[in-house]
């Protein structure tokens, strides 16, 4: 039946993986792309490092499985979520760097939507909190401050819509869709309607015309274009977020099963089957997957910096040259040393959703040394994999292993 091949376009890089029927990984290749820091409190990317990040690992994993002699019957798509990617589809650039989810700018605007009420009615029709964290204060900032005006050809897209666009064609018939696990990340999608919120769409001035449209997690998206898929014509058939993706591939089909996934950030997601709860305080609601004509809900819970704690050791104080020397580098010392550690570089998330707040180091000494650092952010990051709170369901077959779920690399 040939081998299935996923893309994981992360928070810090892009994965692809070739995946045969026993659930056998026959090739996989990383690529990290650049993060930008504009601001205090500003996460963005470039849309196109994202795709040519994708496309390399996607060439070097074909050329693998040719040499293999395997063909590809299809391929999945899962993402980094809110991510906030504005396009012109007539002419394939972005029109701003991508609005990344750790990114904080919004935190004002959120501030004054709550002042004026509007939580309890984002709460109920979103099951989200009015938080910057989401895509649509970040699409609003975009279309004001960020000086990108809608045209007939301007799209809107999380991740997946913008690499689903490119692998089916981009601007040359490129399908602009996406699935409710990801939309349910937007602000933009109720929850109990199961579709695009006119009234949330007001509230941000996010021109309907600009969104993808919505079709379920599995299903035909449309056929890779070969030209743009490393000579791939396959179909593209199924979609969803990082998290909700790790959720199934740790096979928690059942409501009340729960996994923990340990990324760039650290998410905890519940399944709580097809009826839609009321909203937790401090937790989020959102969509798991829709399947068959049938929408699950997840209950989750955000850390939004673990990983990307390990990275920032590498890349922002140099006190490791890669993110596997975290591990030998802890061991060598017994403890922290008294040191503690809060990685709040953009803010906390559950159950806070603080987006003020700010990483904090307490408990320094003039002896303590780089390897109390690392012990101290690696406590938070030693486990490599989403963890299901209970075992597969008697005779289900725990599927092939989400890029999610085995964890971006720092």
């Amino acid at each position: 039946m040939g081998v299935v091949l996923a893309i994981d376009a992360g928070t810090t890089g892009v994965r692809s993986m070739a995946i045969d029927d026993a659930g056998q990984v026959l090739a996989h290749e990383y690529r990290e792309f650049p993060q930008y820091f504009p601001h205090p409190g500003w996460v963005e990317h470039d849309p196109l490092e994202i795709w040519d990040a994708t496309l390399a690992t996607l060439t070097d994993v074909v050329a693998a499985l040719g040499e293999r002699r395997e063909a590809v019957a299809a391929v999945g798509i899962t993402d980094q979520r809110e991510t906030t990617v504005l396009w012109d589809t007539a002419t394939g650039k972005p029109l701003h760097k991508a609005i990344v989810w750790q990114d904080r700018r919004t935190a004002q605007r959120c501030d004054s939507l709550r002042n004026e009420g509007f939580e309890p009615t984002v709460r109920s029709t979103t099951g989200l909190v009015l938080d910057p964290y989401f895509s649509a204060s970040k699409v609003e900032w975009l279309l004001g401050e960020g000086g990108v005006a809608v045209t007939p050809t301007t799209a809107f897209g999380t991740v997946d819509t913008w690499i689903l666009w490119n692998l089916t064609g981009g601007a040359d018939g490129g399908v602009h869709a996406t699935e409710p696990s990801n939309a349910s990340r937007t602000m933009l999608y109720d929850l109990g309607a199961k579709k695009w919120s006119e009234e949330m769409c007001a509230m941000f001035g996010v021109p309907s015309g600009i969104l993808p449209e919505l079709r379920p997690s599995s299903g035909r998206f449309g056929l890779t274009d070969p030209s743009r898929a490393a000579g791939l014509g396959v179909p593209v058939s199924g979609i969803a977020g990082d998290q909700q993706a790790a959720l199934f591939g740790q096979a928690c089909f059942e409501p009340g099963m729960t996994k923990n996934t340990y990324g760039t950030g650290s998410f905890v997601l519940m399944n709580l089957g097809s009826t839609l709860p009321d909203p937790t305080e401090g937790l989020l609601t959102t969509v798991a997957w829709e399947l068959e004509g049938e929408v699950s809900y997840a209950m989750e819970g955000a850390v939004f910096v673990t990983g990307a704690a390990i990275q920032w050791l590498r890349d922002g104080l140099g006190i490791i040259d890669d993110a596997a020397e975290t591990g030998p580098l802890a061991a060598s010392v017994p403890d922290t040393g008294g040191v503690y550690f809060v990685p709040a570089f953009t803010g906390l998330g559950s159950p806070h959703w603080d987006p003020y707040a700010r990483g904090t180091i307490v408990g320094l000494s003039r002896g303590t040394t780089r390897a109390h650092l690392a012990r101290g952010s690696w406590k938070r990051w030693h486990s490599r994999h989403s963890m299901s709170s209970k075992p597969s369901p008697k005779g289900a077959a725990p599927g092939p292993p989400s890029c999610a779920s085995t964890a971006e690399r720092a």
